[in-house]
């Protein structure tokens, strides 16, 4: 069983790909450790000076929408964030997440404001979410299939590593 705890770091709906790293950041370089400075600064100019490791992103519906570059999820990744919650992602993003070994979880993130810690509890059963602020607690199914096998792996690369269809 697996267990994280951390800050929230509420975001609203429609967060897309440009608004976790714009355009104009990428021209110089893609290089996420680079980029991190610069994460969510057209929601908020401050934020990325503000993210701590372990902190957890809760946004509301269609996070990650726009164009489907994978270092969106890196960036993410890269800030020491490793865990998204929101009602619902873009395809594309979702995907990119668990190929990087970033936590996207689909539930109700309606109740969990700034700052209220959130707990995770992930075992072969699924993810408990439980809000601590609220005591609000949610269970999802397990990823099942090949995208769980990924995220267990830690990303794509790990995961083809570990199964010997990819050499470094």
């Amino acid at each position: 069983m697996k267990h994280h705890r951390g800050r929230a770091r509420r975001l609203g709906d429609d967060i897309n790909t440009d608004y976790i790293i714009a355009s104009t950041r990428k021209k110089e370089t893609l290089d996420e450790n680079i980029l991190k400075q610069y994460l969510l600064e057209a929601v908020d100019p401050a934020f990325a000076a503000t993210v701590r490791a372990g902190d957890v992103l809760v946004a509301g519906k269609n996070f990650g929408c726009g164009s489907a570059m994978e270092v969106a999820a890196t960036v993410v990744l890269a800030a020491g964030v490793p865990v998204v919650l929101a009602r619902s992602f873009a395809r594309s993003f979702y995907r990119n997440a668990i190929n990087n070994g970033l936590l996207p979880i689909e539930c109700d993130t309606s109740d969990i404001v700034e700052g209220d810690t959130i707990a995770l509890s992930i075992d072969a059963s699924g993810t408990t979410i439980v809000n601590e602020r609220t005591g609000r607690r949610e269970t999802r199914a397990p990823l099942g299939g090949i995208a769980g096998d990924i995220l267990a792996a830690g990303g794509l690369v790990p995961y083809l590593q570990r199964e010997g269809r990819f050499v470094r």
